[in-house]
Parts: structure tokens; sequence; C-alpha cells
């Protein structure tokens, strides 16, 4: 008779990625997409200083690493909105202008969705 052989604990497997887990962190990586697209036409097109170019290049990759749900992505993104919303609220207070009203608020929102606690506890 043979002696059973003892198995082999599985080896602890890694999680994979989840893509596209939340539909908010789609729609913020889509809205830093397009900043990103308005900036690289200012640039083009003579409204924005070349040195935008710099913020576009920060949004495309806080967006694609958003929609990956890293964390330095988060914290990138979370900086983003941030600063745009005291960006455009600032705006709305010295000139009035009921667009940097809007964008301030719809920031202000993605942010606090953005630290929400089931959004920080899907990030890797």
């Amino acid at each position: 008779m043979t002696e059973p052989t003892p198995e082999k604990p599985a080896a602890p497997s890694r999680p994979q990625r989840q893509w596209l887990v939340l539909p908010g962190v789609a729609a913020i990586s889509l809205y830093l997409l397009l900043l990103a697209g308005d900036i690289i036409l200012g640039v083009v097109g003579g409204h924005y200083p070349r040195l935008f170019l710099v913020l576009s290049t920060a949004f495309i990759t806080a967006s694609a690493g958003l929609l990956m749900l890293l964390r330095w992505a988060w914290a990138l993104s979370l900086s983003a909105v941030l600063l745009l919303a005291c960006y455009n609220l600032w705006i709305f207070s010295e000139q009035h202008a009921a667009p940097g009203l809007i964008q301030g608020l719809l920031n202000l929102v993605f942010f606090l969705y953005l630290i929400r606690t089931e959004v920080r506890e899907k990030l890797q």
C-alpha cells in the first residue's frame, strides 16, 4: 500500500485588476481626458501657452491610471479636481461667469466622490 502524498498548499493568487468597477471613476477619467483634449486644442490654437501641455499630460496620465484603479492615479486625480474646483470657483467670484460656477461645482462633486471609502477600498 502506498502512502498518500501531502498536497502542496496552493500559492496565494494575486488579485487581478478589475477594470471599470466604478462608473463614477470612469466618468471622472473621461472628464480628465476631455480637459486634456481641450488644453491640447487650446495650445494648438494659440489660446494657451505651451507650458499647459504639462497639465494635459498629467490629466491623461491620471485618467489612464484611475481606470486601472491605481492609488497614485487616485491621488493625482484628487488633486487635479480639487485644484480645478478652487480655480473655477475663484474665476466665478472674480468674473461672475456662470460656467465657472458650474465647472467648479462639478469638480467639487468629483472630489467628494473620490474621497468616499468605497472608492478608496477598490484602489491598489
